[in-house]
């Protein structure tokens, strides 16, 4: 594998910029001055109805709000979120474009994707943090296991056998699947999907065994009784599942897992512009309607300056380097 070469010199150049663009508040009337496109497609690197793209129709008709000008969801899944990353960094900087990034498609994907046609360091803009979340372990509601524990008695009385679903080569349940076989020498299959909800509709349906799913798209399936919610990845307890155990409580040391979404636009763009759509995300993260629906859908409100989100994607992407080793897409 060669993966995307994350030097020092990137790590500075996506700190530094993001940091100038934070650094010192743009007074409110050159904000207003900033022109923006009558219309705004925010990518999302994901098929419809996965957990990706939920969040970004939830929030887009509210960022529309705050920026005064349309905002519409444009889907282009594939490789992870790649192929949206790319379709962004490859647009003109003008602001009509944007990138409703995945943790995964920023931090991971770098290091497992031999091919990865941009480097989301040099080649996106950071322009505000949006969510974090973590995810929930479900398995078939069929399987005849009631914990973490069973089902790792389960997988390793069949070596291989037992199959594990998610968004992509490199996508961040697949990499949890990935940790959980390394932590514990268990022996499981990946199946990649091209986003979360058909790997979700296969777990439900018996063709794969189980999956790591982010809590807003499992929790009405867990409460239907469709599939069942082993563990949360989080070091604490989920409020929107409290019942449902960590995986370190469920006798997995130290496995603490989780993701987020960030909002990005093609290298080089007006910081004044840059400035002008993070206040507007802001202000819509400040709204308790916002806040409320993402709550309820098991996100949290992750809000602030560009380089919040540069420096977060910085260190995820050292996390991850380590964790991916021996994982490689195309």
């Amino acid at each position: 594998m060669t993966p995307i070469d994350f030097s020092r010199r990137h790590l500075m150049a996506a700190l530094a910029g993001s940091a100038a663009l934070a650094t010192l508040p743009l007074p409110s009337r050159v904000l207003a001055q900033q022109p923006l496109p009558s219309l705004i497609k925010l990518v999302v690197g994901y098929s419809a109805g996965g957990p990706v793209d939920g969040a970004a129709r939830l929030l887009a008709p509210a960022l529309s709000q705050e920026l005064g000008t349309q905002v519409i969801v444009d889907n282009r899944p594939g490789a992870s979120g790649s192929l949206g990353g790319d379709a962004v960094a490859k647009a003109a900087p003008d602001g009509t474009v944007l990138f409703f990034g995945a943790s995964p498609t920023i931090t991971i994907n770098p290091n497992v994707q031999r091919h990865m046609a941009f480097d989301p360091m040099k080649d996106l803009t950071p322009i505000a943090p949006l969510v974090d979340y973590t995810n929930v372990l479900v398995v078939n509601n069929e399987l005849p296991v009631r914990n973490v524990g069973e089902l790792l008695a389960y997988a390793k009385a069949r070596p291989g056998k037992v199959f594990y679903g998610s968004a992509g080569v490199g996508a961040s349940n697949h990499l949890s699947g990935a940790l959980l076989e390394k932590m514990t020498g268990v022996q499981m299959t990946h199946v990649p999907y091209k986003g979360s909800a058909p790997a979700l509709a296969d777990v439900m349906g018996g063709t794969v065994t189980m999956m790591f799913d982010i809590i807003a798209t499992s929790k009405p399936f867990i409460q239907s009784g469709k599939v069942r919610a082993l563990a949360v990845t989080s070091r604490q307890r989920n409020r929107m599942l409290p019942e449902v155990p960590t995986m370190i409580e469920s006798g997995v040391p130290g496995y603490d897992v989780g993701g987020w979404f960030g909002l990005y636009g093609p290298a080089r763009m007006d910081p004044a512009l840059v400035a002008r759509v993070n206040a507007a995300a802001q202000k819509m993260l400040a709204r308790e309607d916002i806040a409320r629906r993402l709550r309820e859908q098991g996100y949290d409100v992750w809000s602030g300056a560009p380089d919040l989100l540069a420096t977060k994607g910085v260190s995820d992407r050292r996390l991850w380097a380590s964790a991916s080793k021996g994982i490689e897409a195309e």
